[in-house]
């Protein structure tokens, strides 16, 4: 991944405010210069225009080949939507089918669901979607998760996110796995609260961090705004050099890219420069702000460093991966969604 040739880039991705880029964003984003952006549904509506936008994003930072990355999972996480995109399941259509026509029925149709994922992205240039959720669903998981899980048991949840993942792949995008190292605990919303789990390391060992250390070899990663008592009970994950280091890239063993979740969610104190500084200090090794608000943005500014030089090597090696997994040749697009289709219904010939 070629830099830009004024200077390093800042260890952020960063949103934008609407469809296009406003004077005041370009000059930011040419200042700052960050590793890459993220889109919502505030951005997208049309592809054309979707197209246009990650064109005037990447000419901001003089990088063809910065990562621009969406939340594009199915079900209620999907900013690419109906009319213009095709509505998609969420990850609980696939663990109902793993129980109804068995487990490899089912991952055939993750796989087949992640192909699809990319089919709407890459022609759009977006390189880097935010999923797998490899979150495992329980009785007390909170609905902001709720039918985005692949499951109850962290084997499911393990092989779906595993098809997901290499679906994507397969359709030149990035996965990124989360919430790392598990959010499936947590009984409330991290978008308005602090969740904290009370669960001893060994269980969680036993279960939450089960998927990820399945998928440890996958390139990207998000951070959970969880606080987990038993090994960290004065910070959330994000936050944590006890999670992160111990954790994250200990004992699940991750040695990819750690991008921060939303760090303008509530589960967060402090403002945003210190939200940054500490995230980076920890050990993330890009923060994610996802507002578009410039003045937070501005502010966002001020806690952060540029992108270390192990993290510029995952970076690069994460985009050549992509590119050499991507496969070529048309996409018969209607023909991959009869047959997942027909793999969710049970009917595998």
């Amino acid at each position: 991944m070629a830099l830009s040739p004024l200077k390093r880039p800042r260890a952020v991705i960063f949103g934008c405010a609407g469809l296009e880029l406003t004077p005041s964003e370009d000059r930011f984003f040419q200042t700052v210069n960050p590793v890459g952006f993220i889109l919502f549904k505030r951005n997208c509506q049309t592809p054309d225009q979707v197209r246009q936008l990650v064109a005037a994003l990447r000419a901001c930072v003089r990088r063809p080949d910065a990562p621009v990355l969406i939340d594009q999972e199915g079900g209620r996480v999907q900013r690419l939507g109906p009319p213009q995109w095709p509505a998609l399941p969420a990850g609980a259509v696939f663990a109902e089918c793993a129980a109804r026509h068995g487990m490899e029925t089912a991952t055939s149709a993750a796989r087949l669901h992640g192909r699809l994922l990319a089919a709407d992205l890459a022609p759009l240039g977006i390189t880097v979607d935010c999923a797998p959720v490899l979150d495992v669903l329980r009785p007390e998981t909170h609905d902001v998760i709720g039918d985005r899980a692949f499951g109850e048991t962290p084997e499911m949840v393990a092989r779906l996110g595993r098809a997901v993942g290499e679906g994507l792949l397969d359709g030149g995008v990035l996965p990124v796995i989360k919430h790392i190292p598990g959010h499936g605990r947590a009984s409330v919303d991290s978008h308005k609260e602090l969740p904290e789990i009370d669960a001893a390391t060994a269980e969680l060992a036993a279960s939450d961090f089960v998927p990820f250390q399945a998928l440890s070899d996958l390139p990207w990663a998000m951070t959970a705004h969880v606080v987990y008592r038993s090994i960290d009970a004065q910070a959330p994950a994000s936050t944590s050099r006890k999670v992160i280091r111990k954790i994250v890239r200990g004992v699940i063993g991750f040695g990819g890219l750690l991008i921060s979740d939303d760090i303008g969610m509530q589960a967060l104190s402090g403002s945003m420069e210190e939200r940054a500084r500490a995230c980076l200090a920890t050990g993330c090794d890009i923060v994610l702000h996802c507002s578009g608000d410039l003045a937070e943005m501005q502010e966002v500014n001020e806690g952060l460093k540029p992108l270390r030089q192990i993290a510029e090597s995952w970076l690069e090696k994460s985009d050549a991966l992509r590119l050499a997994r991507q496969l070529t040749g048309p996409v018969d697009v209607a023909a991959l969604c009869a047959e997942r289709d027909q793999l969710l219904a049970g009917a595998t010939s």
